[in-house]
């Protein structure tokens, strides 16, 4: 019995037209880079389940996140700097707290990431 291979056209066929269409709107390398270094952010196992943390609880600081995630806390800081430089993740001071919150690009990233819808107020749907 001989195999199909399904990943591949066995003939040479360009639909030109349609193909030019697509090419054109397709956006540029500098505009795709940064969504690129978004998804990177979320490809490390950490950066992920603090990203879904956040999407269940709103807001968290370092210290509650380091428990929520079982990891210590100067690793969980490492990578919430990491998701805040790929502007998935916001921080602010609240006195001798730094409180950290997923951005609407992280929230729809994580969402799209682990294939769970998010609706308004972090809440999973």
């Amino acid at each position: 019995m001989t195999e199909q291979r399904v990943d591949s056209c066995d003939l040479l066929c360009l639909d030109l037209p349609h193909a030019e269409q697509i090419r054109a709107g397709l956006p540029a390398l500098p505009e795709v880079e940064p969504a690129a270094m978004r998804a990177r952010a979320l490809g490390d196992p950490t950066r992920l389940t603090i990203a879904a943390a956040l999407s269940s609880g709103d807001e968290l600081c370092v210290c509650d996140m380091a428990w929520v995630v079982g990891q210590a806390q100067n690793l969980v800081s490492h990578h919430l700097r990491q998701l805040k430089h790929a502007g998935l993740v916001t921080s602010r001071r609240d006195g001798k707290l730094v409180m950290y919150a997923l951005t609407p690009q992280g929230k729809a990233l994580a969402a799209a990431v682990l294939g769970e819808p998010v609706v308004e107020g972090g809440q999973r749907g």
